[in-house]
């Protein structure tokens, strides 16, 4: 079965289209350069434990194996970081991992699961750490082998960080005493707690933009997008947590989990029940906040139409106006040239009552026209 499961490996690594020596997709995001990936050793820390205590520190994989095979009732927790291709197939060979296991852990980005492959158990998790300075949430992807004597970590990013779990770990023997098992709860149990931080910074930008919502900040808008989506992101790496716990403590009879193990493991789905009602709160926090703020926008361009039609309508009572004092003052314009242009023949001239008729016909004309516009409120 492990020869099969290594010839499945090594297909995978060989398949059409990839090169052998061709980094994962991930690899590919990293920021970091190609050279500094290169000579950068990928086991972080490999050690063998016998009854909760550690025995031997291996140097490489290699040493690691053999002095497994050589410690009776041992048990090997191999860190890595990023490992190569020819790395991963050496370790799975060696502990006959699947090959879809081994799959997910070189390509990543794969979503929080839990699989069991017989004996074997891998499970996906994503950490998330807050960035104070950048004010965002960086997430990470850890991917675990547990075995009965063996425990892998591969890691694609800086969270989380082991080495503090792995302090833990041997400063309580009794509890790394329990095998692989125990090892799993003590990372399970670090990435549910990294996640406290996460939340308090969410929260912390939550009450900023609060502010600038009601400060009428316009670049607010912008913001409140990007934290909804790492909110959903966030939300993304905690929810199947909830399923993946219920799963361990449901079959902690059939595969042997001790009492006091399977109360842990119960501690640490309540904090993941905790976060994940605090998460989906601040998710809709951002929605109430949306709304808000989409409703100040719309009251301020309301606001601003209303001044505008205002500032027209004044503007057009003011047209009005000189528009009819316009065509007031028109009229005897219009006589009086008329009467002016100094013609022979025209008869009104040489009449004796022809001055009076035309300054009564002005008046008349201008008082008619007042009068309108008057009724019609021009003046």
């Amino acid at each position: 079965m492990a020869e099969r499961r290594t010839r499945g490996v090594r297909a995978f690594l060989r398949s059409p289209g990839r090169h052998q020596d061709e980094a994962p997709p991930e690899r590919f995001l990293d920021p970091r350069g190609e050279e500094e990936d290169t000579f950068r050793p990928s086991v972080i820390d490999s050690a063998v434990y016998v009854d909760g205590r550690r025995v031997s520190s291996p140097d490489s994989l290699a040493a690691a194996f053999e002095t497994l095979k050589n410690t009776p009732g041992g048990l090997a927790w191999i860190g890595l970081y990023r490992p190569k291709d020819w790395e991963m197939a050496e370790v799975a060979e060696e502990f006959g991992l699947h090959e879809l296991s081994v799959e997910d852990a070189i390509v990543a980005h794969q979503r929080p699961k839990a699989d069991r492959y017989g004996d074997m158990l891998f499970v996906v998790l994503r950490a998330a750490r807050y960035v104070d300075d950048l004010e965002e949430v960086d997430f990470g992807e850890l991917h675990v082998f547990v075995g009965p004597n063996f425990v892998i970590t591969v890691r694609h990013s800086e969270a989380p960080d082991l080495s503090t779990v792995r302090r833990r770990m041997e400063s309580d023997p009794d509890l790394l005493r329990q095998g692989s098992q125990a090892v799993l709860y003590a990372i399970l149990d670090a990435v549910v707690d990294g996640y406290a931080p996460v939340v308090r910074g969410l929260q912390n930008d939550i009450d900023e933009i609060e502010v600038q919502v009601f400060g009428g900040d316009p670049a607010v808008s912008r913001r409140i997008y990007e934290l909804s989506r790492e909110v959903i992101e966030f939300q993304r790496a905690t929810r199947p947590l909830l399923a993946m716990l219920d799963g361990f403590i449901a079959g902690s009879e059939k595969y042997g989990v001790d009492e006091e193990l399977q109360s842990y493991l119960r501690d640490v789905a309540d904090h993941a029940i905790t976060v994940d009602e605090r998460v989906g709160s601040l998710r809709q926090m951002l929605q109430d906040i949306l709304v808000v703020n989409s409703t100040l926008v719309s009251q301020a361009q309301n606001a601003e139409m209303t001044k505008l039609n205002e500032a027209n309508f004044a503007q057009s009572e003011e047209v009005k106006k000189i528009s009819a004092w316009a065509a007031i003052l028109f009229a005897p314009t219009l006589v009086g040239t008329i009467y002016g242009m100094n013609f022979d023949f025209m008869p009104e001239t040489h009449w004796t009552f022809g001055y009076p008729f035309a300054v009564l016909l002005m008046a008349g004309v201008c008082v008619t026209l007042y009068v309108i516009f008057k009724r019609r409120d021009w003046l």
